[in-house]
C-alpha cells in the first residue's frame, strides 16, 4: 500500500482542485479523500506539491531496435521516468522501421521488461516508410500499436496518404502526420527567411509544412479518418487546424515545448547543432501564435519528440548534423517555469495537455485520481530548481537545445500502475 498525504490533486475529470491523501493498494487507487489514515501504508509526503494523472508524452524516438548506440528501451524509459511520465507513445523510424506486428509486441515487451514507464508503439503506415504500399496496419493493431505515422518525414503521394488513412479509419486509430513536402523543404536546415540570410544557409520554409497540413486535412475530411498533427510549428498551420476543428472534423495537434519557447533568433553564429531541428525553429510570431493555441485550446498535446543523438551525430558542421534535440527531461520544467511567470496556464490545462488528450488521441485507457482507477500518477513539485546538464539527463544521449537553462519546477515522484517508478 502507498499513502500519498497532503499533495494538491488536480484532475479536470473529476473536478477535482484540492488537497487530499490518495490510498494506492494492489495497483488501483483504493480512496482519494481528506485525512486518510492507514498505519501500514508506506506515506508519501505531498505536502506542498501537486499531484496529477500520469503524464504521457506521445511522441518520443527510443531508436530502440537497431539505433541503441542512441538511446535504448531501458535508458529511455529512465529518462520518461524522470521526467516525470508514465506512458510514451515510441515513433516507428528505428532500425527496422516498426511496421510489422512482431516489431509493436518486441517494444512492447521490452518496456514491460523494463518496467519503468507504459511504452505505446506508434506503427508506420507504409512499409519501411518509403510511402510505397501500405504496412501491416491490422497486424499492428493486433499487437497493440497506438496509432499510425510515418514520422521523420512526410507521406509525399497523396493518394498514398488517403489509401492510409481510409484503412487505418476502420480500426479506431488515428493518423499520426508528420507534414512535411520534400521538395520544398529540400536542403533546408533552418527557418526559410531571417535566419536562413542572417546564417548563410539553406532555408526551409513553413510553407512546407501548410501545404501538407492542408492537404492531410482535406484527405481527412474526404476519408473520416482521425488525423493528429505532429509537432506543428507555424501560426498558418495552427489556423487551418483551429479552421478544421471549427468544422467539426476529426483533427487534433501537438506542439513541443521547443517551438514554444525557442525562435529562430536563437541560432546565433556559435551555430549550436542542438538548435537545428526537425520543423526548424520558426519566428517568433509563429512560436506566439503557438503559445495562443496552448492557451485557448486549439493544440491538444505538449509532446517533447525527444530525438537522442550520439555526440558525434551533432559534434559537426550545422549542415550536416542530424536534426533533433532530447526532450523528455525538460518539457515539465519547462511548461512549469512558464506557468510561474505568466500564470496563465493553470494545472487543468496542463493535465489536460499532458494526460488527458494524448490518451484520448492515442485510444489509451483513461486515468483518473478517482477510486478505482488505475494508480498512475505524477508529483510535481513547481518550486524545486533544475539545471540541465549531461548529469541531469539520464537519457543516453545530451543534446538538449536547453543545455544551460535552469528552470523551476519538476518531478518529484512517478508512480506506475501502483509503483514507484522514480523519486528525488
Amino acid at each position: 500500500m502507498l499513502l500519498l498525504k497532503g499533495g494538491h490533486a488536480h484532475d479536470p475529470q473529476i473536478d477535482l482542485d484540492d488537497v487530499i491523501d490518495i490510498l494506492i493498494v494492489d495497483g488501483n487507487i483504493a480512496r482519494a479523500e481528506k485525512n486518510i489514515d492507514e498505519p501500514d501504508a508506506q506515506v508519501v509526503d505531498c505536502t506542498g506539491l501537486e499531484i496529477t494523472p500520469g503524464l504521457v508524452d506521445m511522441h518520443v524516438h527510443f531508436r530502440d531496435p537497431g539505433l541503441e548506440y542512441k538511446e535504448d528501451i531501458a535508458t529511455g524509459s529512465a529518462a520518461a521516468a524522470h521526467g516525470g511520465f508514465t506512458d510514451v507513445a515510441t515513433m516507428p523510424n528505428t532500425d527496422p522501421v516498426c511496421d510489422t506486428g512482431a516489431s509493436v509486441a518486441y517494444q512492447r515487451a521490452r518496456g514491460e521488461e523494463v518496467g519503468l514507464v507504459n511504452i505505446h508503439p506508434i506503427g508506420a503506415l507504409t512499409r519501411e516508410e518509403k510511402g510505397e504500399s501500405l504496412a501491416e496496419i491490422g497486424d499492428m493493431v493486433l499487437a497493440g500499436a497506438a496509432g499510425f505515422s510515418d514520422d521523420g518525414h512526410g507521406v509525399q503521394s497523396a493518394s498514398m496518404m488517403r489509401t492510409c488513412m481510409k484503412y487505418v479509419s476502420q480500426f479506431d486509430r488515428t493518423v499520426i502526420a508528420h507534414c512535411e513536402v520534400d521538395d520544398l523543404s529540400g536542403k533546408g536546415v533552418v527557418n526559410a527567411g531571417r535566419a536562413s540570410t542572417r546564417l548563410g544557409m539553406f532555408g526551409w520554409p513553413g510553407l512546407a509544412e501548410e501545404a501538407e497540413v492542408a492537404r492531410d486535412i482535406a484527405l481527412s475530411r474526404s476519408t473520416g479518418c482521425p488525423l493528429h498533427i505532429a509537432h506543428i510549428s507555424t501560426k498558418r498551420s495552427l489556423e487551418l487546424v483551429r479552421e478544421a476543428k471549427k468544422e467539426g472534423l476529426l483533427v487534433t495537434c501537438e506542439v513541443t515545448p521547443l517551438h514554444l519557447f525557442l525562435t529562430e533568433d536563437d541560432i546565433t553564429d556559435t551555430y549550436n547543432t542542438n538548435l537545428k531541428v526537425n520543423p526548424p525553429l520558426r519566428t517568433k510570431e509563429d512560436a506566439e501564435a503557438l503559445l495562443e493555441g496552448v492557451l485557448d485550446g486549439t493544440i491538444d498535446a505538449v509532446v517533447s519528440d525527444h530525438a537522442p543523438h550520439a555526440a558525434h551525430e551533432k559534434d559537426c558542421e550545422f549542415e550536416l548534423a542530424a536534426f533533433g534535440s532530447v526532450g523528455l527531461e525538460t518539457t515539465v520544467p519547462l511548461l512549469l517555469s512558464y506557468m510561474a511567470k505568466k500564470k496563465l496556464l493553470d494545472f487543468a490545462r496542463f493535465v489536460e495537455l499532458l494526460a488527458i488528450n494524448p490518451r484520448a488521441i492515442l485510444r489509451l485507457r483513461p486515468v483518473t485520481l478517482a477510486p478505482g482507477s488505475v494508480a498512475s500518477i505524477t508529483v510535481l513539485d513547481s518550486q524545486k530548481k533544475v539545471t540541465v546538464d549531461t548529469e541531469y539527463l539520464q537519457s543516453k544521449s545530451k543534446n538538449s537545445a536547453f543545455l544551460g537553462s535552469t528552470l523551476q519546477g519538476a518531478a518529484v515522484t512517478v508512480i506506475k500502475d501502483g509503483v514507484i517508478t522514480y523519486q528525488s
